[in-house]
């Protein structure tokens, strides 16, 4: 099957018919794609497309968009419930199949420096695209939307963009990314009091305190209160989890759910996800659900075996992505994967009653890790990409020269920011690794064993790759900080390891 590659632009348009129609109408004549939904609402001011297609024909499609969408709406005259800072807003590219997040770090980067130059609107990169540790998160680019980037744009530094020129014309600006799937999910509140579902949002967003990988706000829709999330990553916060916290949050101000709304397209898995948690189907597998048999050759191999085949061809390739960084946050998923057996095969053992709490703990804790650690494998080679891309920046004129230094000192920031995480990761793996070793399933101790040196081998990996890093970044002060931490986290990780092998040897 050829690659695959998804974008879900967001434009800042929902009540103009013929605008929508000539921007997804651009889309499908620009590349070779397919249309799969176009959401539109009047109130948020703002329509959602979701296509597919090959990597270059998704580019292609995508520019065609951004360029239309400039010609057709003005955000000096733009009004709307949804935060915004251009009329094309938000350009995020998914990897679907047989595409890496790599692959589409480099497409945002593409199309990023394509936008600035031809269209002359200032592009800002961001989640695995970003050049910059404060640019990952969109919202911290969009603070103080249109207005607020204007006023600062071209006068504060910090709001420099990544392509483009430092100034904002009608179009606005534009946030170009690469990032895993993300689910719009909103939920209808049987109230009017917008001020109840923003304080609803308040608590079940991750950066109030709430739901890690859930971002929410509160809005007026049709003279109903309503709380806007964006789901980040379903399979380690649920649309389950989502909903009943909302649930629970608004029977404190004495409301209720009226009715629930997808926008855009959503993985089946999470919605099966949410269909097993409600009635509570333990036993439900993928092969069970008849759809996914249909027309499944019984010698079909597995896509996730076909998938960690790949990695490996690609790390053996002679390219520098992915490499030791890359290895390294792949050892420590496995590690993690590891913890998680022994948590599983311990949980449900009448043998194991006394430690099912702390079992439970450490399997959730496990798989939080392993799911931030298989994300590090896509970010390393990104962020090492990134340099790379830095290099190749011009530097004939000393305008050009300092940009370009300016790029390499930034590129390596997050090269080195990336191992650090899998460093710190690893060290967390590896002391829930002695936990399992220390009262997990003594039949799978050696499992716990060989989780601990896989997350030993993950911290050294990546230690390694700080290391270098460091040594090549102009602000020395950082770079002694990451070492320092370095150092700590390795005084750690062989404490612990020794630990391990004293409970692998004691325990019988």
């Amino acid at each position: 099957m050829p690659p695959l590659v998804e974008c879900v632009p967001n434009f800042s348009e929902g009540r103009r018919p013929e605008v929508i129609a000539a921007i997804v109408d651009a889309i499908r004549n620009g590349g070779a794609v397919q249309v799969l939904d176009v959401s539109s609402d009047a109130d948020h001011n703002r329509t959602v497309v979701t296509f597919v297609g090959a990597p270059e024909a998704v580019e292609q499609a995508a520019f065609a968009g951004v360029a239309k969408a400039a010609e057709l709406i003005d955000l000096n005259t733009h009004t709307g419930e949804h935060p915004r800072m251009g009329a094309t807003d938000v350009v995020p590219f998914i990897p679907l199949r047989d595409v890496s997040m790599a692959d589409c770090v480099l497409i945002a980067r593409r199309l990023g420096e394509r936008v600035g130059r031809e269209l002359q609107i200032p592009v800002y990169l961001y989640e695995a695209a970003a050049t910059r540790p404060e640019r990952v998160n969109l919202a911290d680019i969009r603070k103080g939307q249109y207005e607020g980037i204007k006023a600062e744009i071209g006068v504060d530094p910090r709001r420099d963009p990544d392509f483009g020129p430092a100034r904002l014309g009608p179009a606005g600006c534009t946030a170009i990314g690469a990032r895993q799937f993300l689910i719009a999910y909103n939920i209808y509140l049987s109230t009017d009091k917008v001020e109840i579902a923003d304080k609803i949002a308040k608590a079940v967003r991750h950066l109030s305190g709430g739901l890690r990988f859930v971002k929410a706000k509160g809005f007026l829709v049709e003279g109903q209160a309503q709380v806007s999330m964006n789901l980040t990553d379903f399979t380690r916060t649920p649309i389950a989890r989502v909903q009943e916290m909302v649930r629970r949050e608004a029977a404190r101000y004495g409301v209720t759910i009226t009715r629930s709304e997808l926008v855009g397209m959503t993985p089946q898995q999470a919605l099966i996800d949410a269909a097993q948690w409600y009635l509570q189907l333990d036993n439900l597998k993928p092969e069970m659900i008849l759809e996914n048999r249909l027309g499944a050759p019984a010698t079909e191999a597995r896509t996730d075996d076909a998938a960690e085949l790949r990695f490996i061809e690609r790390l053996a390739a002679g390219t520098a992505t992915p490499g030791g960084g890359a290895a390294s946050a792949y050892a420590g998923a496995m590690a993690a994967g590891l913890v998680g057996m022994v948590a599983r095969l311990t949980l449900g053992k009448k043998k194991y009653e006394r430690v099912s709490a702390e079992m439970a703990t450490l399997l959730e804790q496990a798989d939080a890790l392993r799911a931030e650690l298989t994300a590090a494998v896509a970010e390393d080679s990104a962020a090492f990409e990134a340099v790379m891309a830095a290099y190749q920046l011009p530097k004939t004129t000393d305008e050009q020269a300092a940009a370009r230094d300016a790029a390499i000192e930034r590129a390596y920031h997050g090269a080195a920011a990336v191992p650090l995480r899998v460093a710190r990761a690893a060290a967390r793996t590896l002391d829930l690794a002695a936990i399992a070793a220390a009262r997990g399933n003594i039949n799978a101790k050696s499992d716990a064993g060989s989780a601990a040196h896989l997350a030993r081998a993950a911290f050294a990996g990546a230690a390694l790759n700080v290391r270098a890093n460091a040594a090549n970044v102009q602000d020395r002060s950082a770079a002694e900080a990451w070492l320092r931490e370095v150092a700590e986290l390795e005084a750690r990780v062989a404490e612990r390891l020794a630990e391990v092998e004293r409970t692998l040897s004691e325990r019988k």
